[in-house]
């Protein structure tokens, strides 16, 4: 099972989401990803994220469970996959987003759903408990970088992250400029074969 966790101010009609999503049915596999609409306040998102993950155990427990995670979604995504012990793919991640949000304090409006929020400094701490200190298995982990990302500094992934097995180019953007090219090493470390023939 895949979960992709978007970005902030993002949605499940993301370019990425929407790449992930169309490769899933053209392997006939639509049932293997899930894209939550998450919400703006992170501990709401977590739960929600949590929610999905138990949801999954509960019917599908003997199938591996991957995180795939942009942006602030990959700060999300390598808590879970600590939390859960899976693996993960972190695109383009967020290392200290709640240092980022202050940016963006007061009223917001995500382009994708319309919906309008205000930040506050109580969402910043909820952030920063969804911190993790120090990566336990490095190999369960794939990092994705470009180094022309306009919102993101790289390096600090790259330090964050430096056990890491790691793709990096150069160029590029922050939502990962012709992903698609990757969709099927993102897969098939995620467990999933896409040459295989599904029904």
């Amino acid at each position: 099972m895949l979960i992709y966790i978007h970005g902030f101010n993002s949605s499940p009609e993301s370019y990425k989401a929407n790449l992930l999503k169309a490769y899933a049915d053209k392997i006939n596999m639509p049932d293997v990803l899930e894209v939550p609409a998450l919400p703006f306040d992170p501990t709401v998102a977590m739960d929600q994220l949590m929610h999905t993950v138990h949801k999954y155990q509960k019917h599908h427990d003997m199938r591996p469970l991957c995180f795939i995670g942009s942006s602030l979604g990959g700060y999300y995504a390598t808590w879970l996959a600590e939390k859960y012990e899976s693996r993960v793919v972190l695109i383009n991640p967020a290392v200290k987003p709640y240092e980022l949000f202050k940016d963006f304090m007061g009223y917001n409006r995500n382009i994708y759903t319309g919906e309008e929020y205000m930040l506050t400094m109580d969402h910043m701490t909820q952030l920063k408990k969804y911190e993790v200190e120090e990566i336990s298995k490095p190999d369960r982990y794939l990092l994705m970088l470009q180094t022309g990302d306009e919102v993101l500094d790289y390096n600090l992934a790259l330090k964050k992250y430096a056990a890491v097995p790691s793709i990096v180019e150069e160029g590029g953007g922050h939502e990962f400029s012709e992903f698609d090219r990757h969709l099927e090493t993102v897969l098939a470390f995620c467990g999933i074969n896409c040459l295989k023939t599904y029904s």
